[in-house]
């Protein structure tokens, strides 16, 4: 037999896993597509129609690389949060800004907090540079438990999401803003505020890019409808950013997703209006979740979580009666987390799709 080239200590440990089984894997796997995919917490509704037009007026365009310096990108998201460009990265979704953050702050064996069920390809990244994760339980993010975890095991990064998935809650900018000072100087946050757009105004604390420990990074995956093109930014501290510029991705971000990035910041009416649709969705979820007996959680995002009253278990056959029924959803999986499904804002064919299976894939579940 052949020999291999080793792999480092840290990577030949690691399991053969991913954080997502995503759709596409799941419709190859069943030899047929979903007729709702109301599941990864994607905008239905698409980028704004002046994006799609410069989108399609640069296709021909796509012959040439990128700007590495995501020159164009920087200064208009300088420009919409009121900073500079030298306080601003952008990267391949926040994904990719999370990988950086983890080689930039984690040493092997360095303790990492995060939430129990919190997004896991953070937790991925962490595993893949030999950090060692301490997960705080929630059912809504803890801030006090985070700031515990940090303290007692001086971790270098905490990890927290505002508005947070898996369950759609958010904390007041007031509360944010006691977290950020009550950190230790030596502990990064990361604040991720993927569905920043989507939740009240009063949870999103002032940009102040004074404290070296606290980088916010956005997305143009929920709100703005660009899943596809995997662009997101960071805004912190000058310094923080020319260390991001150190080891990120030069030619990472695709020329398109540059240019659809800038024409999507600069169309805020679109925003809104889809800012409205996403919270007339999610009443709509909420009502189909009590017309079933369940109890939807509230959200200040593209998603409904909805507490199926029972136990982990249960929730799963739910979840498994409605892929069967080609309802792509999701749910957490972690208890006590792991009573609950998870459903995206969808368009209305999708919704009355998800209304229409609900009731039997609940009595499947039960074994009715």
């Amino acid at each position: 037999m052949r020999q291999r080239p080793p792999l480092t200590p840290i990577i030949s440990a690691l399991p053969s896993t991913v954080p997502f089984v995503g759709p596409e894997a799941q419709e190859r796997d069943r030899g047929r597509a979903f007729r709702a995919r109301i599941g990864a917490n994607e905008s239905s509704f698409g980028p704004s129609p002046r994006v799609i037009a410069r989108m399609a007026g640069i296709a021909r365009d796509m012959w040439m690389y990128c700007d590495p310096d995501n020159h164009d990108l920087k200064l208009a998201v300088a420009a919409h949060l009121g900073v500079g460009a030298e306080n601003v990265v952008v990267g391949e979704g926040i994904d990719g800004l999370l990988s950086l953050v983890a080689r930039m702050y984690v040493a092997p064996d360095n303790a990492v907090v995060t939430s129990l069920g919190a997004y896991p390809t953070f937790n991925f990244h962490i595993a893949g540079v030999g950090g060692r994760l301490v997960a705080v339980p929630y059912d809504r993010e803890n801030l006090d438990g985070l700031l515990a975890a940090v303290a007692r095991d001086k971790a270098p990064l905490v990890y927290l999401s505002n508005p947070d998935n898996p369950m759609g809650s958010w904390w007041e900018a007031a509360e944010l803003i006691r977290f950020i000072e009550a950190l230790p100087e030596t502990t990064m946050l990361v604040l991720d505020e993927a569905y920043g757009e989507l939740g009240p105004a009063s949870a999103l604390p002032p940009i102040d890019i004074s404290r070296p420990n606290v980088i916010r990074m956005r997305t143009f995956s929920k709100a703005y409808g660009l899943a596809g093109i995997r662009c997101g930014y960071a805004v912190a501290d000058a310094q923080v950013i020319r260390d991001f510029e150190k080891i990120r991705n030069h030619y990472g971000v695709s020329r398109m997703a540059q240019i659809a990035g800038v024409e999507a910041l600069a169309d805020q009416d679109y925003l809104q209006s889809v800012v409205t649709r996403v919270a007339s969705g999610r009443q709509r979820i909420a009502e189909i979740a009590e017309a079933n007996g369940l109890k939807p959680l509230p959200s200040a995002t593209n998603f409904v979580t909805i507490d199926c009253g029972r136990d982990g278990a249960f929730a799963l056959k739910v979840l498994q009666a409605l892929l069967s029924r080609d309802v792509f959803i999701r749910k957490p999986m972690v208890p006590v987390l792991d009573r609950c499904i998870r459903v995206s804002v969808g368009l209305d064919h999708e919704l009355d799709i998800f209304a229409e299976e609900l009731p039997g894939a609940l009595a499947a579940a039960r074994g009715d």
